[in-house]
């Protein structure tokens, strides 16, 4: 059996299939579609292409403390409906005038925690995102 037989039969060609010279020395390139598809789909959400740490650690909080009640990310609804999602707080406020409700706590109803400094800027920097 030559080298080309053998191929076919690995391929799963049959011996009434021709092969390129580019598949035959190159056999990895069949596969390269499918190797990006695959890679295209592990891309991360959304919510968690937030690249630079601060703007990770900000996501992380408002999904622990903040998401019972607001929607977090660009395209999340607030589960409840008097709680504004995080990606309109910018059509009612400055993104920047946040900090000081941040460290004091925004509204009665909203549970209380008092958020450090670092956890502020970290939230801040998850906020200017979501414009």
């Amino acid at each position: 059996m030559s080298k080309d037989d053998q191929f076919r039969q690995y391929a799963g060609a049959s011996n009434r299939t021709r092969l390129s010279g580019t598949a035959r020395k190159y056999p990895a390139r069949n596969f390269l579609p499918v190797i990006t598809l695959g890679l295209v789909l592990l891309c991360p959400s959304e919510a968690a292409l937030a690249e630079q740490p601060a703007e990770r650690r900000g996501l992380r909080f408002v999904g622990l403390h903040c998401a019972r009640c607001h929607g977090i990310e660009r395209n999340s609804e607030s589960p409840l409906a008097n709680a504004p999602p995080f990606r309109a707080l910018h059509l009612k406020y400055a993104v920047a005038d946040l900090q000081r409700p941040l460290a004091e706590g925004i509204h009665p109803s909203m549970p209380l925690f008092r958020l450090t400094p670092g956890e502020i800027e970290d939230v801040m920097a998850y906020l200017k995102t979501l414009r």
